[in-house]
């Protein structure tokens, strides 16, 4: 027997880099789209730019803590409430901004300068791994795993000497063609091994976030809170950079003219970004919301008690955002796009990300000028089944 193909719902299906073509006609023609659901309350895509930023600026008529976890039905109360402790996505207002508010500190503009020096001397060092490697090698082992993993290993206070295990477990609990079960599971081994760390810190408070956060808000914060914190910061810190980073890396090769921008005028660097953040926009959707009263979206009447789930590719490459969306263009100002996210939910380690990208890409193409794929026939391994889009490997020569 063999095994039947994965049905993606079409927020994820990708053709490549690009979102499938269905995408941009839901986009085009009813900008809301009802989505099939065996079991649970009705839900529907947003796919326009404006009407996403709607969504994501209103916490009141669309609420993150109300929106069920898909697959954690059969969990008991007690520990489906240990899993939603600290886990910013899943609350509103006024929980929310009481979390938020002590984590802020950590993503100024100011911390990130601090961080610079540190962030530059970890990317360097994962070139000279790759160097070492020798080519052909695979850029996801060798730069754009490591690079982010260990700028927030040692950012929250996690032994890199585990980033294996942590990394393992995200996968699981990232991807969808596996059953729930395992997916659970991974979720029940990740947090046990963050319970571990708050302990420690929870002894002999470190300079790490961890520490900061036991010292700084050790009264006003729960263990279950604390554990939460840890692993979505863990979970987001890496996992979206790090694709970022590949999927980045493979844009640019796949379009050399792009790339010969960066590589001409560093100072390119800053705006490119922005603009691979809009093309590409590795995570899907945000975590659904759901309607707390009848609401209207491009002329579509939805329910109270329905979910909404938005399509960040869709409305990233809204002809409403920029022009000739499609196009790949470095040099284009790209504000305003929703990688991510927008509203309260904004993501909180924006700064940090965009700084490892800013330093990253540079010093790639500046370490290796002759950077290219090692077969430009081969077909990209990509991820197509989890809610980070990247590459599973991206082999390249110099």
């Amino acid at each position: 027997m063999t095994t039947p193909p994965l049905k993606l719902p079409l927020h994820m299906r990708r053709n490549g880099l690009d979102p499938v073509e269905e995408l941009a006609r839901a986009r085009e023609d009813e900008g809301v789209v009802p989505m099939e659901t065996p079991c649970g309350p009705p839900e529907y895509l947003i796919c326009r730019h404006e009407d996403v930023r709607q969504v994501l600026a209103d916490p009141g008529r669309f609420s993150s803590a109300l929106a069920p976890l898909p697959g954690f039905e059969y969990v008991d109360a007690e520990e489906l409430e240990r899993l939603r402790a600290g886990q910013l996505f899943r609350s509103d207002p006024p929980e929310h901004t009481r979390l938020r508010r002590m984590l802020t500190p950590e993503f100024t503009m100011r911390r990130m300068r601090e961080l610079e020096p540190r962030i530059t001397q970890i990317v360097h060092t994962a070139l000279d791994d790759l160097e070492r490697a020798g080519k052909p090698a695979d850029l996801v082992e060798h730069f754009a795993l490591p690079v982010p993993s260990l700028v927030i290993c040692e950012l929250l206070g996690v032994p890199y000497a585990d980033h294996a295990r942590f990394q393992q477990c995200a996968v699981r609990l990232l991807d969808t063609s596996l059953p729930m079960e395992q997916r659970v599971e991974a979720q029940r081994e990740n947090r046990a091994y963050m319970a571990g760390l708050v302990a420690r810190a929870q002894a002999g408070p470190g300079q790490d976030m961890l520490g900061m956060l036991v010292r700084e808000h050790g009264d006003d914060l729960s263990t279950d809170e604390l554990i939460g914190i840890a692993e979505l910061l863990l979970l987001a810190g890496h996992e979206t950079t790090s694709n970022m980073l590949a999927l980045g890396a493979l844009a640019l090769l796949r379009h050399p003219d792009q790339l010969a921008m960066i590589r001409q005028d560093l100072a390119q660097a800053e705006p490119a970004v922005e603009e691979l953040l809009r093309w590409l926009s590795v995570v899907h959707a945000v975590p659904p919301r759901m309607t707390t009263t009848e609401v209207e979206i491009a002329g579509h009447a939805i329910p109270s008690g329905s979910l909404v789930t938005c399509s960040l590719p869709a409305a990233n490459r809204d002809p409403a955002l920029v022009h000739d969306p499609e196009t790949l263009d470095v040099t284009r100002a790209a504000t305003g796009h929703l990688a991510f996210g927008h509203g309260v939910h904004h993501c909180l380690g924006a700064p940090l990300a965009r700084m490892e990208m800013r330093i990253a890409f540079p010093a790639l193409l500046r370490r290796f000028p002759g950077l290219a794929l090692a077969d430009p026939n081969e077909q990209a391994d990509f991820r197509v089944s989890t809610l980070v889009y990247g590459v599973n490997a991206l082999r390249v020569t110099w």
